[in-house]
């Protein structure tokens, strides 16, 4: 398995980001499936998600979130689905 660190902006994450409950939840223009089947419901309170938004408003880092890359190219989270989450929710 190969890492390669990817940065991107919170415009670029949250760019398309839309939820909807039979295609599942996408981000990234798209290309992000953010929560894949094997994953978890989103269980962050309100609480937490503000955390989160805190945590990029003061310029803390958050922890680094991993994405698989697919056979099409595209991505899916496989760690940091929650933070995605808030991230996205918060800032569309």
């Amino acid at each position: 398995m190969k890492i390669q660190l990817k940065e991107i902006t919170v415009k670029e994450l949250v760019e398309g980001y839309q939820d909807n409950e039979e295609q599942g939840v996408r981000g990234y223009g798209g290309k992000l499936d953010i929560r894949p089947p094997y994953q978890r419901e989103f269980v962050y309170k309100e609480k937490q998600r503000d955390a989160v938004i805190h945590t990029l408003t003061q310029d803390f880092p958050l922890n680094v979130m991993y994405w698989a890359v697919r056979d099409d190219g595209n991505f899916e989270v496989i760690d940091g689905q929650q933070r995605t989450i808030s991230i996205s929710v918060k800032t569309t």
